[in-house]
């Protein structure tokens, strides 16, 4: 294709995606955020970078930030699809009585880090979340605006949002220290000893008056 007047070849700008790019956006953006959640599982959130992305991608850096924008903002994005079992959480509040809210969701949540599949691009997440302030930001506010305020809206009572908050921390603080930490005898501990001991805790936290 050539310019006005034949003057050569039109150039596209720099990081905008071609025709055949365009038709591949949902193919090109998955390849993208699935090298994003590799390259935070591996690296952490400082030493990754954009191009690192781009390059385990195949893709051009530019059509990162064309997709995506700054690496905070593709963090977000790779870790809010790591995130999405325990965005179920308030649904696991809703199902049964409200005596058993602690049990249903202490065992959902630790259910989520035990299971390898979802744990070790979690463990990625917290790892960046610790060791990185705007790691650490993205996660508060993805902790903050997709899972507390919707467990939150849940409780029909006083101080909802402050209740969910607790019990997220009372639970995030085991995860911790059984498989960041790996503090013992919590590292090691059964499953169904955990979800007897925090059941409790979480239970207080959200219903007690």
């Amino acid at each position: 294709m050539t310019g006005p007047s034949g003057t050569g070849p039109v150039r596209r700008g720099r990081g905008r995606p071609s025709r055949t790019e365009t038709a591949a956006a949902p193919a090109t953006r998955d390849r993208i955020l699935e090298a994003a959640r590799e390259e935070f599982s591996e690296r952490g959130y400082e030493k990754t970078s954009v191009r690192g992305i781009a390059k385990a991608a195949g893709v051009d850096s530019a059509l990162v930030h064309h997709y995506f924008g700054t690496k905070e903002q593709v963090f977000e994005s790779a870790i809010e699809i790591v995130f999405a079992p325990a965005l179920n959480a308030p649904e696991t509040i809703a199902q049964g009585p409200r005596e058993g809210v602690g049990e249903r969701l202490a065992r959902f949540f630790l259910g989520v880090w035990e299971n390898p599949t979802t744990r070790t691009p979690l463990l990625a997440i917290l790892r960046s979340a610790v060791n990185n302030e705007t790691a650490a930001a993205v996660f508060r506010r993805l902790i903050a605006t997709q899972l507390l305020r919707r467990i939150s809206g849940q409780l029909d009572l006083p101080d909802a949002e402050l209740r969910a908050e607790l019990a997220a921390a009372q639970m995030v603080g085991v995860a911790l220290l059984r498989h960041v930490i790996k503090v013992e005898p919590i590292a090691s501990a059964d499953l169904e000893e955990l979800v007897a001991r925090l059941a409790p805790v979480v239970q207080g936290h959200l219903t007690r008056p």
